[in-house]
């Protein structure tokens, strides 16, 4: 009998038991409608190797990874060229993830990801809000003539949960008509105060990586210049302490644009952090 140790594959910290767990993380290796580069699906893999380089503890949340009580359920396997089946997967499993009474933390994979995992949580929670990080608006009603599409994934999840309910937090790039819905819906916030309409609510957290700057975050399928620093992110993660947060994930990493594998170490202090949050 082989004696080891051997090298764990999930994510440091992690409650290995399911059924005792809060909080279930769950890798989603999709990026079929991305509309630049590629390669997000291989985030999740990358990013919990990477997980073994940092602490299990957060000095700016004083606050350990065995308090967090999550489990790290995996990656899910998707059928290839299959958009409509892959998101019908995820939500069937973030639904399963609820009706055992835990909360999800998704690893994409591109953004949109996110509105199965939405879809899923409105089943569960009313009043349903969603704080969307990014450098992209993400609200056209499709991309090339495509409806499913990461640059339409708020867009769709505003009709989950209402306008309304959802506030956007360092866009910086988008078409005309989605800054204008922006505006018509006062969904871009400037300042911390600008979520505390959301107070009460149930809060989904949706982190698109490229909300960091390139210098920051050059490993993603859409950098955008103009982006915040890394204490700017953490910033508004602190501001979210005391928010009622249901459900998160981190999206858009792609590792292989970053031969140093520096974008998937701060990729993985996100999720740390996100983490010490929920």
């Amino acid at each position: 009998m082989l004696r080891g140790p051997f090298l764990d594959r999930n994510w440091m910290g992690q409650n290995e038991d399911y059924n005792s767990s809060d909080i279930v993380m769950l890798g989603l290796p999709f990026d079929g409608t991305v509309s630049y580069r590629s390669g997000s699906r291989f985030a999740p893999e990358q990013i919990r190797l990477a997980s073994w380089g940092l602490e299990e503890y957060s000095a700016r949340f004083d606050k350990d990874l065995a308090d967090v009580n999550f489990h790290d359920a995996g990656d899910l396997e998707f059928p290839l060229g299959n958009t409509y089946k892959t998101l019908d997967v995820i939500q069937q499993n973030v639904e399963d993830i609820y009706r055992d009474g835990k909360r999800v933390f998704g690893i994409g994979g591109e953004h949109l990801v996110t509105l199965p995992e939405i879809k899923a949580v409105s089943k569960f929670y009313d009043n349903l809000a969603i704080i969307h990080f990014d450098a992209h608006t993400d609200l056209r009603e499709e991309y090339l003539g495509e409806e499913m599409s990461h640059s339409a994934v708020i867009r769709h999840a505003s009709k989950i949960v209402g306008p309304k309910n959802i506030k956007q937090i360092g866009i910086r790039s988008g078409m005309k008509e989605e800054w204008e819905f922006m505006k018509e819906h006062n969904t871009l916030c400037h300042k911390y105060s600008d979520l505390d309409e959301l107070r009460g609510k149930n809060i989904f957290v949706t982190v698109d990586l490229d909300v960091l700057d390139p210098s920051v975050m050059p490993g993603t399928g859409t950098p955008e210049s103009g982006g915040m620093q890394f204490n700017e992110l953490m910033g508004w993660f602190e501001y979210l302490k005391n928010f009622n947060i249901v459900g998160a994930d981190v999206v858009e990493l792609a590792p292989d644009y970053d031969a140093s594998g520096v974008s998937t170490a701060v990729a993985t202090k996100v999720i740390r952090e996100l983490l010490m949050v929920i």
